[in-house]
């Protein structure tokens, strides 16, 4: 009997281990905690799929090399990974400082995301990003005050307008606080190793995909283009795929955070190529009435014979110049539609207000969707 194992002893053993996995439990919830931090502080999401990923692949690797359960471990570690992101989110609501919580659409690694980690990395108090599907996801997280800014792109300098974002702009309960203007530069993504001439789909955003449609008639006229809800996500499927004959149009930041490789460079053919951003609160920021700036304005017009040319005559007449027109359809009504104005001026000076009044008689819908200081192209 002296060979059976004590229970009592093989008992107090297990509760050794079992407090050894609480301690090792703090100390991950303790580094959570600072990652929360750095996170915040470079204004990165709180939320990364990728590397949870990549984590739990590791984690499945290890499992079987110590002769353990791969499926059972994924299934703690996922519960594990939970508890991290539960006390990241719970370290913010505990701050002094409460961190801006801003809005935009597409993943990490997106151009949104690219402009959204320039505009507020840094910004004391942190910056909690996250990403959404598509930018009237972004806009309903902004009406409901789940957050408190959303990033938009609207134009592009090759591509045109962005007509989703438009969409979502006419959404009550919204105003345009801010534009910007971010450099684009389009990289041909692919998994280690692939070729051009292999290729056969290259997936991106539709914008991505229009901006670069020269390169790809020109040097890829035999591939698929399929479009996808942003430019990080179409890497992100190269990469989970793992077809070396799928391609994808995105960014050099999307190349390193996907682990993909550059098959070419600057597709989107013009020396210089710009998207332009709107920035979106709940509520209009004060701005003084000397500072350079856009109006935008939304307005339908009456179904009259001449009413659009009578309104865009209104604006020469009082001297206010349209820096931008685009018409969307009306829902609910058959080829009616409803115009979105950018003009140059302030929407408390004389002129805008005289266009403003004057513009009435020929609408049966108008609304301001903001001023804010007008942002110039680069040079170059």
């Amino acid at each position: 009997m002296s060979d059976v194992p004590d229970l009592q002893q093989l008992r107090v053993a297990i509760e050794r281990v079992d407090e050894d996995l609480l301690d090792a439990l703090r100390r991950r919830m303790d580094l959570a905690e600072d990652i929360a931090r750095a996170k915040l502080a470079a204004a990165s999401p709180i939320r990364d799929q990728r590397r949870e990923d990549l984590l739990l692949r590791r984690i499945r690797a290890a499992a079987v090399a110590r002769q353990l359960d791969p499926h059972e471990v994924e299934r703690l570690y996922r519960f594990i990974m939970e508890m991290s992101v539960a006390r990241q989110q719970a370290l913010v609501t505990t701050l002094d400082t409460t961190p801006l919580r801003v809005a935009y659409p597409g993943v990490e690694g997106s151009y949104s995301h690219l402009t959204a980690h320039k505009r507020y990395g840094g910004r004391p108090g942190g910056v909690l990003l996250t990403g959404f599907d598509t930018s009237r996801g972004a806009v309903d997280a902004l009406r409901q005050g789940e957050v408190d800014l959303a990033l938009l792109p609207i134009e592009n300098t090759t591509a045109g307008a962005m007509y989703e974002t438009y969409d979502a702009l006419a959404e009550e309960g919204i105003t345009i606080i801010s534009e910007l203007v971010g450099q684009v530069q389009h990289r041909l993504l692919g998994l280690p190793g692939a070729k051009l001439e292999s290729l056969r789909i290259v997936r991106s955003h539709p914008q991505a995909l229009l901006q670069c449609e020269t390169f790809l008639r020109e040097q890829l006229p035999w591939v698929l283009q399929l479009p996808e809800l942003d430019t990080g996500g179409a890497a992100q499927r190269v990469r989970e795929g793992n077809d070396p004959t799928v391609a994808a149009i995105a960014s050099d930041s999307a190349a390193q955070r996907f682990g993909l490789e550059v098959l070419a460079r600057d597709l989107q053919g013009a020396s210089a190529d710009f998207t332009r951003f709107l920035e979106v609160a709940r509520e209009a920021t004060p701005l003084p009435a000397d500072v350079p700036c856009k109006t935008s304005l939304l307005m339908v017009l009456e179904n009259r014979p001449g009413t659009l040319s009578k309104a865009l005559l209104v604006l020469a007449e009082h001297g206010v110049n349209l820096a931008r027109l685009e018409s969307r359809p009306l829902p609910g009504t058959p080829w009616a539609y409803r115009f979105f104005l950018d003009l140059e001026g302030h929407a408390a000076s004389a002129s805008i207000e005289a266009v403003l009044q004057a513009l009435r008689p020929y609408t049966t819908a108008m609304r301001l969707l903001g001023t804010y200081p007008r942002v110039e192209l680069p040079p170059g």
